[in-house]
């Protein structure tokens, strides 16, 4: 019995300092060289070779007023609950950052060569072939969506790629946001495939 209580002490003596041991961030993680195929949601890299990196509301805000930036938001669309009736309707609302063009999954990590030239064609489109444009790519926190957006626009030679990883709720936190629909000519250039 005295050696259980003893242990036990042990145990409360080491947990705070445990607590506080990690000096580093234990969910750093690193740049991969390609784009990320992995799990979607997750932890994602603080840099993005090639683009910079909006830390804050405050600085895509100034942004948008310096630069008038095209805004692309690459959060997937919601899909209807298996759970739900096929009788009930779905209306589902996707809210984002006013003036955004929501191009719902241009984030994938797909090699596809069908949605590359898509993705490449709607972009050159959306910036009238000026690669000088400025470009925020966004989704949702802890969403390797738009880093891969972003890595791709990096890789058809865009030079004013930023990248917003707070995401839609970020921007909520200190501004409005509206209602968009999905941009029809991204939808409709998508291979079928791919959209189902």
């Amino acid at each position: 019995m005295r050696t259980l209580i003893a242990l036990a002490a042990l145990c409360l003596l080491l947990a705070p300092a445990r607590a506080q041991a990690p000096a580093s961030n234990p969910h750093r993680v690193a740049e991969p060289e390609g784009l990320y195929q992995g799990v979607p949601h997750g932890y994602t890299p603080p840099t993005l070779k090639g683009a910079k990196v909006l830390s804050s509301a405050a600085e895509l805000g100034k942004l948008i007023q310096e630069k008038h930036p095209v805004l692309v938001d690459v959060a997937e669309q919601d899909r209807k609950p298996a759970s739900m009736s096929s009788s009930m309707i779905w209306l589902p609302q996707h809210r984002s950052i006013p003036g955004t063009v929501w191009m719902p999954g241009a984030g994938s990590g797909t090699g596809d060569a069908a949605f590359a030239s898509a993705f490449r064609t709607r972009m050159a489109t959306l910036t009238n072939g000026k690669p000088g444009t400025a470009i925020v790519t966004f989704c949702h926190p802890d969403c390797w969506a738009s880093w891969n957006a972003a890595k791709r626009l990096v890789g058809l030679g865009y030079t004013e790629v930023y990248w917003f990883p707070l995401g839609i709720e970020g921007w909520q936190d200190a501004h409005d946001t509206t209602v968009v629909k999905a941009d029809p000519a991204w939808l409709a250039s998508l291979p079928k495939t791919l959209t189902q």
